[in-house]
């Protein structure tokens, strides 16, 4: 026997605006259901669990423990600017001068992802 998991569950002031911002990010839908001011909302990913945003009554206080990788259809520099554009935050640059590495960023409540490169860019330093 295993255990599937269902969903990866976000704590939040409000899950109606980080659901909004992450539905961007990912070019996903909400939960048709999902209004502002609920205390429960869904981004439903093509693949695996959703994003569940959960309203909590305490602020995130540190580092995140757990996060989300993304890997971009476009090179990772056109998506960490696209992420910003949405709202996102920049918070640490570990990109490598050989175009490895990654770019941290903060969604609109401070809860730190990673962008990773693309296939593209994968491929274009391989050779």
């Amino acid at each position: 026997m295993v255990s599937v998991v269902q969903n990866v569950a976000i704590d939040c002031a409000d899950p109606y605006e980080l659901a909004r911002f992450w539905s961007g990010v990912t070019g996903r839908p909400m939960d048709p259901e999902d209004r502002p001011g609920a205390h429960e909302t869904q981004v439903l990913l093509a693949d695996g669990p959703v994003l569940y945003f959960n309203r909590v009554p305490e602020a995130k206080t540190s580092k995140n423990r757990l996060h989300l990788c993304l890997r971009p259809e476009t090179s990772r520099d056109e998506e960490v600017r696209r992420l910003l554009d949405l709202g996102a935050a920049f918070v640490a640059d570990h990109r490598n001068a050989d175009g490895s590495g990654w770019a941290v960023l903060a969604d609109p409540e401070g809860n730190e992802f990673c962008v990773l490169r693309s296939a593209s860019d994968r491929a274009s330093t391989a050779s």
